[in-house]
């Protein structure tokens, strides 16, 4: 991934950001009844967002990305008809929402940062013409993400997640706000912030243990207590502390579903455990560690994975003098 790819990507999507505050406050909408469904276009098109979330979940961006931009396409199609008014054409606005959050994740997980920018930035205009704040905010955690993936973008990041919250005030559920603080935290450790990052963190835990609610939005249903402990993890090899690390993802995988439902976030969690292992010398845990992240990758079509396991084996690589090292960066070889 090109830093420079990333800079321009950043720069774009605060543009975008700011573009979506604006609009926001304008056609802001306050919560509503979900309507009677009288279109199976649209009752289609909804489930199968809600599908391709599991299948990005279990296969990886690579289906998900044209699954999703053919369905993107269908409600632009739809919304540009001119059949639908009022409630479903509010409708339709939010699938597009989603539809190109989904296309925009899947191109950033397949590498392609250019093109995840410009489909965050259609899924944010789409969510100012229906005024729907939740969703909007939503793909700025994303945006987000992609923020803090390129060092020096971090603080970018930080500020997306902000501006989510700002615009969340008021209408968040605790669920939402635990996702933001978790975004929040992620981005904090990049630049090293150890009492902010342990702050965000805290904040995201104690957003959890309030409960779901009836209001949640679906989308959410991925932020439990073992993904904030994976972050946590995450968080804590960032600022240099392996051993904490290892704690936080020893937590989250009690508290995680098993590798069968989410074999590519397994596989980046584990591939990280790996190198804590790794940085605190135990040459046998960090093998048999990325041998689990690399059995879980064989069946998903990830290149941000792909790339977690890489690094890896290129911090490895030194210590080939280890059979099980040499072992595994051989097989790494064949595949």
């Amino acid at each position: 991934m090109d830093r420079r790819g990333f800079l321009a990507a950043g720069v774009a999507l605060s543009a975008s950001t700011n573009n979506w505050v604006t609009a926001i406050g304008h056609t802001l909408l306050e919560p509503r009844a979900t309507p009677v469904d009288h279109s199976s276009l649209l009752a289609g098109l909804e489930g199968r967002l809600r599908l391709l979330r599991h299948v990005d979940d279990e296969l990886g961006s690579g289906e998900v990305f044209t699954a999703a931009r053919s369905d993107l396409a269908l409600a632009v199609a739809a919304i540009k008809s001119r059949r639908y008014k009022g409630d479903q054409l509010s409708r339709l606005y939010a699938i597009t929402t989603e539809a190109a959050r989904q296309v925009g994740w899947a191109a950033f997980d397949q590498g392609r940062v250019g093109l995840a920018q410009s489909y965050f930035d259609a899924s944010l205009r789409a969510s100012a013409e229906c005024g729907d704040v939740t969703a909007g905010a939503y793909t700025l955690s994303f945006a987000a993400i992609q923020c803090y993936s390129s060092p020096g973008l971090a603080g970018r990041a930080v500020s997306f997640v902000d501006t989510a919250r700002m615009q969340m005030r008021g209408r968040s559920t605790p669920r939402m706000e635990a996702m933001l603080a978790a975004r929040a935290a992620r981005a904090w450790s990049k630049d090293r912030a150890k009492e902010e990052t342990k702050h965000q963190l805290h904040l995201a835990r104690a957003a959890l243990d309030k409960g779901r609610r009836e209001d949640d939005p679906g989308f959410l249903c991925w932020v439990d207590y073992g993904e904030i402990e994976m972050i946590a993890g995450s968080s804590a090899l960032e600022l240099g502390d392996p051993a904490e690390a290892l704690r936080r993802f020893e937590a989250g995988m009690q508290a995680y579903p098993g590798d069968g439902q989410y074999p590519r976030s397994h596989a980046i969690y584990l591939a990280r455990a790996a190198e804590a292992h790794l940085a605190l010398h135990d040459l046998d845990a960090a093998v048999a560690t990325g041998r689990h992240a690399a059995a879980c990758l064989g069946s998903v079509d990830s290149a941000r994975s792909a790339s977690q396991l890489r690094g890896l084996r290129e911090k490895l690589a030194p210590h080939t003098g280890h059979a099980g090292v040499r072992d595994f960066l051989e097989a790494g070889q064949a595949q």
